[in-house]
Parts: C-alpha cells; sequence; structure tokens
C-alpha cells in the first residue's frame, strides 16, 4: 500500500509538471500569457507571382527587425505562412495561425486566398490586415476583423477607366481578366466604367497558368483597340504582352496592382515597354519625403534591392501592430480595437480605418515601364506616360 501510494503521487507530480509545462509552452507562443508576441505574415511567398507577397514580408520584417533593436521594448516575434497564392492552401495556413495563436496577421496578400482565409481567421478573432488585397467583397462580409491599408478595386477600376478614356483618350479598349477574384473583379470595375465614360469594350478571358495565348492574341489583333487591358498578375501579363507584340499588336497594354512588379519587364522584355501600370499603393522610389528616404535607404541596406510593389504598406501594416502592442494591447481583441481606431501618417499613405476595414481617404497611382525599368508616374489625376522614344 505504500508502494502503491508513493507509485501514485509520483503519478501526480508527473502529471502537475507535464500540464505546467504545457501551459507555459502555450504561453510563450503568444502575447495572452506575457511571452513573446508573434505577428504572422501570410501570402505568396514561393509559386508563379510570389514577388509580391515576398515584397511585402520584406517591408514587414524590417519594421519587425527595427523594432527589436531598440531597449526597453516588447521583442516580437514574426512567423511565415506560405499560401503559395492558392486559396487552398491559404485556407490551412490560417487554421495553423489559429492553432499557433499568432495575435495578428499581416495578410493575406492577394484577393482568392482571402477570401478562404479571412473567415477563419475572423471566427478565432484573430486581426488581420492586408497589404494588398483588393477585391471589394471582402469589406462587404460583416469581418470585424479586417482591415486593409490600400483602396479597393471599386477605387482602381473606374480610375483605371477614367486614365484609359480620358488621359489616354482610348475610344476602343479589350478588357480581360484572368478568371480570378481579384483579376475578373477588376476587370469587370473597369468594364463598367469604361461604358459610362463611352468607350467601346470588348471582353476576353485568359488561363494565368497557360503559356499560349494565341487566341486571345487573333482576337484583340482582330478588333484593333487603342487600348488592352489586363484583370490578373505579372506572370500572365508578361506573356501575354509579349505576344501581344510579337503579333504586331500596337494597343497600349494597361494593367492594375497585381502587375505591378519589375518581373513585368524581365519576362516581358522589351515588349513591356510602355505597360501602364495602376495601384493604390505609392511609391517608396525617390521620394522627398524624409521619412520616406529613411525607410528606402534601410530597406536597401536590409534586403539590397529598392523598394518594390507593396513594400511600404508591408512596414506599414508591421508598425501599426508593434505601435498597437507597444501600447499595451497585447491580445488580439486589444490589437483590433487599437488598429481600428488608429490614425496614422505611414510611408505609404495617411492610414485611417472606416466601420469595415477600408481606408478612409485613397488616390490611385500610375507606372510604367520605361526602358525595362519600373517608372512612378504619379497620381492618375496628374500622370501622363512618358513619350516613346
Amino acid at each position: 500500500m505504500a508502494r502503491r501510494s508513493a507509485r501514485m503521487i509520483g503519478i501526480v507530480v508527473a502529471v502537475v509538471a507535464v500540464v505546467a509545462a504545457s501551459t507555459s509552452c502555450g504561453k510563450s507562443k503568444n502575447s495572452g500569457g506575457g511571452g513573446t508576441p508573434t505577428l504572422a505574415f501570410m501570402g505568396a511567398l514561393t509559386g508563379s507571382n510570389a514577388q509580391l507577397g515576398i515584397n511585402i514580408y520584406n517591408g514587414a520584417k524590417l519594421a519587425i527587425d527595427q523594432h527589436n533593436a531598440k531597449s526597453g521594448v516588447t521583442k516580437v516575434t514574426l512567423k511565415k505562412y506560405d499560401t503559395q497564392g492558392d486559396a487552398t492552401q491559404a485556407s490551412s495556413q490560417a487554421k495553423k495561425v489559429v492553432q499557433d495563436k499568432d495575435v495578428a496577421v499581416i495578410g493575406p496578400a492577394f484577393s482568392g486566398e482571402s477570401k478562404t482565409a479571412d473567415p477563419i481567421l475572423n471566427a478565432a478573432k484573430i486581426p488581420f490586415v492586408s497589404a494588398s488585397a483588393t477585391a471589394v467583397a471582402l469589406a462587404q462580409s460583416g469581418w470585424k476583423y479586417f482591415h486593409r491599408v490600400l483602396a479597393n478595386d471599386d477605387v482602381q477600376g473606374p480610375g483605371d477607366a477614367d486614365f484609359i478614356a480620358k488621359t489616354l483618350g482610348a475610344k476602343s479598349v479589350y478588357v480581360i481578366d484572368d478568371q480570378s477574384e481579384y483579376g475578373l473583379g477588376l476587370a469587370d470595375a473597369v468594364r463598367k466604367q469604361l461604358k459610362t465614360d463611352g468607350a467601346t469594350v470588348k471582353n476576353g478571358s485568359i488561363d494565368p497558368k497557360g503559356s499560349d495565348y494565341s487566341t486571345t492574341v487573333n482576337a484583340i489583333k482582330a478588333a484593333n483597340p487603342d487600348v488592352v487591358f489586363l484583370g490578373g498578375y505579372y506572370d500572365a501579363a508578361a506573356r501575354l504582352v509579349k505576344q501581344m507584340r510579337a503579333a504586331t499588336v500596337k494597343a497600349t497594354f494597361v494593367s492594375g496592382d497585381g502587375s505591378l512588379d519589375q518581373k513585368i519587364a524581365d519576362q516581358g522584355g522589351a515588349s513591356a515597354n510602355g505597360a501602364l501600370l495602376s495601384c493604390t499603393c505609392s511609391s517608396a522610389v525617390g521620394s522627398t519625403n524624409p521619412k520616406v528616404q529613411a525607410f528606402e535607404k534601410a530597406y536597401v541596406a536590409k534586403w539590397g534591392s529598392e523598394p518594390a510593389t507593396y513594400s511600404a504598406e508591408g512596414y506599414d501594416v508591421g508598425n501599426i501592430l508593434l505601435q498597437a502592442i507597444d501600447n499595451g494591447k497585447k491580445s488580439a481583441q486589444d490589437i483590433n480595437t487599437y488598429v481600428a481606431s488608429i490614425d496614422y501618417q505611414g510611408v505609404s499613405k495617411p492610414i485611417k480605418f472606416n466601420s469595415t476595414g477600408e481606408l478612409s481617404q485613397s488616390l490611385l497611382f500610375m507606372s510604367e515601364v520605361v526602358n525595362d525599368k519600373i517608372k512612378f508616374l504619379g497620381p492618375t489625376s496628374t500622370a501622363k506616360p512618358v513619350p516613346a522614344g
């Protein structure tokens, strides 16, 4: 009996030790128990359009590294969740974020993956702030934990259409979408506004994973439009514009923020020159603003390249979440409440949210591929294409 009692005491002690260790480990994964807060980055880090996700991650990582280098601050960890730009993978990664008890998410990056991941994050009451997802419907889903630091396609689409019709003076436009959540939404917004602006519109779609766009290119050539607009990403955009130029299609090529990456020029070659690319994100390169200049310098020092599309937005999202933590907001709920009421002067733009998580005010900017490089032209209200030659 004594031996059995001793054995039972030993078992109880062991169980208590395991529970204590388990509780301690649980606390270290998130801020709820006073451990190191962990932020999640969710977006494409691999896959055909991964560069856009990498740009965001690099901006966010710079913000966190700068923060952690300061004395007297709560150190914060950034964890990667690679969605590969795939909606199914994003859903799986969102579940991992919930399991890991991360306190907030930078992302998701793309609209399609947001559609599957955001409901999971919202149900778990984890705030998620996107630097790049622009589908209009994301802010119409009633998600209380959703915010984004750039305008949606209801700003970008009509703005693109007005630029095409009014600044470029186009009378006929061939509008193509890549059938993705993002690409179709943007293209439809452009189509609608172009008709309001009095332009003749013809429509088409492409497979973003396809390699031969000859059917679409032949249809474009037969239509002989002034402008071709693509709602899609840089990988397909580069292939499309290359095949257009090979078929002697001379129409001006215009696309949105999904195509705004140096890789459209790298992959499209000389055919990409003259392509006009819009974004509700601004450029952090060559700014005269001291705060933006400091960001650009630090970014180049860390990553060995200039800030690219969404890098500044990723940096701003990171700093907004860090500011919440530095102000004592350690739980996901408290961080979300803080973010919802923030009035923040970022390197990308002033950031203040309305009740649906959208920015209170927005601008649309235009860039152009000139001599194989992306050149920032400024707001669409004043932007002018660079004369050929």
